[in-house]
């Protein structure tokens, strides 16, 4: 079927209300072949002068041997703005890997050589750029020719504003590109042969992991040599054990509170069903291990689908089920919000060819980039395109329908806290949890940073 626009009412009330990671937008264009055929795009390329106009995009995975959907349709987009600007303006892209991103991107900014866009995860990475100047205002690009109006609402800019509005400094300083959920995917044929049930709470989570575990399989797979994915899984129990981030900020509790410690404990017991390489792992391994059918469970955000449905084998989709993280038992909390969050464009400040670098984030969100996000990709558009649900990759309606029963959303812990050194510290002392440290003990460090540089 048909869905014109993509989040609901509701879903938007559930962006708006505490979404840490929506930011600007882009326009949808009919086709998406041209430029002229864009809305948001407003006149036709400038004509070619002789002199092309080069701008460098930075993305973290390589856009010319990954297998992920997600950044196969980031390469097509690329592709088809050269193609539609040959002569006017080229796009160059700069590929890394995740791990060593946010390390080489600063080293370039640094060096004075900032790329034109580059791509950046809203909360404290994105902070950094807009309080340094970094990353540029893009309030009056947005405002210009209807761009801003092709978005699904206002609440997706909400995670990329920054400034203090009386001060007349607020603006929005990224392009969303997509909105992921993290979820728990779960192998439906392992499920049925351990006779495990689909868990509501985390002791119904551990039991299920006994019986696959009893049956022979891993029961999850995840990367502790990749911090934050285990920051992932932290957070949630953090947040379903009833933490409210707002209270640590204001410093009405602190990070000794009994809430993290048993978050930390219930780290430790989960661990005991991960798989035996979890610490080295990074998370291109670990996610792995789940698509190639060595492990019943991945705890992950919805970006994976593009991952299972670029990797796996011929069919192995069909038996990805997908569930909310489960409840804490005899909390209080809510057990219906959801850790969201979008994957968005920034552009230098100092960008020689700002015209270019704009032109270019629009096809990342014109009509065939968004519909590609969700039919390929299987995350959620950005905009008020229209998209097949039935080609779509069968987990995204799972996504979905988790998404949609969720109360409000929250952002990653490491993302969500006082700066990129707390959340770094935070990811840090899950690690050290995880390997064995008692979690009254490992959580020092990120009491210490708070109380020297936050409270």
């Amino acid at each position: 079927m048909k869905m014109k626009k993509f989040l609901s009412l509701a879903m938007t009330a559930v962006l708006s209300a505490s979404m840490l990671a929506g930011c600007g937008g882009n326009t949808g264009s009919g086709s998406g072949t041209t430029p002229a055929s864009n809305p948001g795009g407003g006149d036709n390329p400038p004509a070619a002068s002789g002199e092309v106009q080069e701008i460098s995009f930075m993305v973290w995975d390589d856009l010319e041997t990954s297998s992920d959907l997600i950044t196969k349709g980031y390469k097509d987009s690329i592709d088809r703005f050269n193609k539609d600007y040959e002569g006017v303006y080229h796009c160059t892209p700069i590929t890394t890997n995740l791990e060593e991103y946010y390390n080489k991107l600063n080293a370039l900014v640094a060096a004075g050589e900032t790329p034109d866009v580059f791509i950046v995860s809203p909360g404290a990475n994105m902070n950094d750029y807009v309080l340094t100047g970094t990353a540029a205002k893009l309030d009056d690009y947005l405002n210009a020719d209807g761009w801003k109006g092709t978005f699904t609402s206002d609440a997706v800019f909400s995670g990329g504003t920054y400034g203090d509005e009386a001060k007349n400094g607020a603006g929005i300083y990224a392009i969303p590109l997509n909105i992921a959920a993290a979820c728990v995917f779960y192998n439906t044929e392992m499920f049925a042969d351990a006779g495990a049930e689909v868990p509501k709470t985390f002791d119904e989570l551990l039991t299920a992991c006994q019986k696959l575990q009893d049956k022979g399989y891993t029961p999850i797979t995840i990367s502790a040599g990749t911090a934050w994915c285990l920051s992932m899984v932290a957070g949630y129990l953090c947040d379903r054990n009833g933490l409210n981030l707002q209270d640590i900020k204001d410093h009405k509790t602190d990070w000794m509170d009994e809430k993290v410690i048993t978050a930390g404990k219930q780290i430790q017991e989960l661990s005991q069903y991960f798989q035996k390489t979890a610490a080295g792992d990074d998370n291109d391994i670990a996610t792995a291990a789940f698509y190639n059918g060595n492990a019943a469970i991945l705890i992950q955000g919805s970006w994976a689908i593009g991952q299972i449905n670029g990797s796996c084998a011929e069919g192995f989709a069909d038996k990805v089920g997908v569930f909310a993280f489960p409840a804490v038992s005899g909390s209080s909390a809510d057990p219906n919000r959801v850790i969201a969050k979008s994957d968005s464009l920034c552009m230098s400040a100092t960008s020689k060819n700002p015209d270019a670098a704009v032109a270019l984030m629009k096809y990342f969100v014109d009509d065939t980039a968004q519909k590609y996000t969700a039919e390929q990709g299987g995350k959620i558009p950005v905009t008020k395109v229209e998209y097949d649900a039935t080609v779509a990759p069968p987990e995204l309606a799972y996504v979905m329908d988790v998404f949609g029963s969720a109360n409000s959303t929250f952002g990653f812990y490491n993302e969500s806290l006082y700066d990129t050194e707390a959340g770094s510290t935070f990811d840090n002392c899950f690690v050290e949890i995880f390997k064995g440290t008692d979690p009254a003990e490992a959580l020092k460090p990120i009491q210490q940073y708070y109380e020297e540089n936050v409270w």
